[in-house]
């Protein structure tokens, strides 16, 4: 998963673009994710940073939308980053994916249209919403929250006058 200091800017609209734009934009594993519904194997690299890491913002790698926050994440044990809910939910769309000879709910970013994975729901997590948003995290960009900076201390006045 990519780590940025920054967040990237939030697209305003839909963010459309050649094949080739994004081949040329993307990593190869982003482009499988992304642009093809592909995934990662389940408790890889991807999923053990995601477990390490702390506050933050989770965004496309396509487009920049922000999808998900530190917020709303938890640790499923499924292999996979999970969530209970989008941090921004006009930039989330769920539709219907019948592949796999079985009927699942595909998650998929508003802005870019790129796959980001599927929410199941009824699963009995602890959770606010009863739902796991199970996403690829080489399909997203994840910006650690600032800390929280310090006051700088003001030098002390000398009480002495001139």
């Amino acid at each position: 998963m990519e780590t940025q200091n920054k967040a990237p800017e939030e697209p305003t609209g839909k963010v459309v673009k050649t094949d080739a734009e994004w081949k040329k934009e993307l990593t190869p594993e982003q482009y499988h994710i992304l642009r093809e519904a592909g995934t990662e194997r389940p408790n890889g690299e991807v999923y053990e940073e995601f477990k390490h890491q702390g506050e933050g913002s989770y965004h496309c790698a396509g487009c920049g939308a922000l999808l998900f926050t530190s917020k709303e994440k938890f640790d499923s044990g499924c292999g996979w980053p999970s969530f209970y809910d989008p941090a921004k939910a006009q930039n989330v769309t769920l539709r219907e994916d019948a592949s796999l000879g079985r009927v699942r709910t595909e998650v998929i970013c508003s802005k870019c249209g790129g796959h980001l994975g599927h929410v199941f729901s009824g699963e009995g997590f602890d959770t606010p919403t009863n739902e796991r948003y199970c996403i690829n995290g080489g399909g997203l960009v994840f910006v650690p929250a600032k800390s929280a900076e310090k006051p700088e201390e003001k030098p002390e006045e000398s009480d002495q006058k001139s």
